[in-house]
């Protein structure tokens, strides 16, 4: 699922933060943030943003568990856009909104 959020007043790191994320390492000019749904990391959110001028677009999708790879490699990923990741790009919306 992809939002882009526009006019940003704080860096990425911080403004995630805030919304529980956790961030990563930065990949091939994109920063990957966490937020564990369970103490055991998974199932969670992933996300991948992408910060440009005052906009930062992000790329997420739901874990479900941790990924396989190998013969019939598999992501165990959710990428629609309905179900918990419409519902956590509400919550990433509204905690921005609160941000001003």
């Amino acid at each position: 699922m992809k939002i882009v959020i526009k006019n940003i007043t704080s860096s990425p790191v911080v403004i995630l933060r805030r919304a529980g994320y956790t961030f990563q390492r930065n990949e091939g000019g994109e920063m990957s943030f966490v937020r564990p749904l369970a103490r055991a990391g998974y199932p969670r959110f992933h996300m991948y943003v992408l910060a440009t001028g005052t906009d930062m677009e992000i790329n997420f999708h739901l874990d479900q568990k941790k990924e396989t790879y190998g013969t019939g490699t598999r992501h165990h990923g959710e990428y629609e856009n309905d179900g918990a990741l419409r519902v956590e790009a509400k919550r990433i919306m509204e905690i921005l909104a609160k941000m001003g």
